[in-house]
């Protein structure tokens, strides 16, 4: 009866991708970002001139770059480069997992339950470095680890970019995008 049940729910429910392999989720995303111990900083607010930070366009949400602020409002700022005086390696991907954790908070202020997170799809980073640090791909670790932790298999996979740049706004060590793929309500 049970299997049946199961079966009868999978047959009924509207998948959103081909690429999640069950339309039923076995974990709360909430419960599960609790039970790692992460706390999520406010949502952030637009820093130009623009009045959001994503934009909806059916069941993709396309999520403005976000950058490295702390739960308590530090930004990360400086160029990554060791060899060059600049940050470490481990504190771009500190300064990416903030980014991280950001555009999670945004998701959760725009969909209200982050469990309506079907996929994440494609991750953005720009990596402010010295021209000798040819290391970006590590930097972005730090945001698609924490993506990952929190979203889980299948959901949390995703396609990246990261690339580096001389210089970023407000001096800042990482600036991520993302876009991300949502279920209906």
């Amino acid at each position: 009866m049970m299997l049946q049940t199961v079966n009868l729910l999978r047959h009924n429910v509207k998948r959103a991708s081909p690429l999640i392999s069950s339309p039923i989720r076995a974990i709360h995303i909430e419960k599960r970002i609790e039970e790692l111990g992460i706390t999520l900083p406010a949502p952030p607010k637009p820093k130009a001139n623009y009045n959001i930070t994503c934009h909806a366009s059916g069941n993709m949400l396309y999520i403005s770059g976000h950058l490295p602020i702390t739960a308590d409002g530090e930004l990360y700022t400086g160029r990554v480069g060791p060899e060059s005086g600049g940050r470490t390696v481990k504190e771009g991907y500190d300064a990416a997992r903030h980014c991280g954790l950001n555009i999670i908070s945004t998701l959760k202020r725009e969909l209200g339950d982050l469990d309506r997170v079907a996929q994440v799809v494609k991750v953005f980073g720009i990596v402010n470095s010295t021209t000798d640090f040819k290391e970006q791909h590590l930097v972005m670790d730090g945001c698609s680890d924490v993506l990952m932790e929190v979203f889980d298999t299948p959901v949390g996979y995703h396609a990246r970019s990261a690339i580096g740049t001389s210089t970023l706004p407000l001096d800042m060590v990482v600036e991520v995008e993302a876009i991300v793929q949502i279920r209906d309500n």
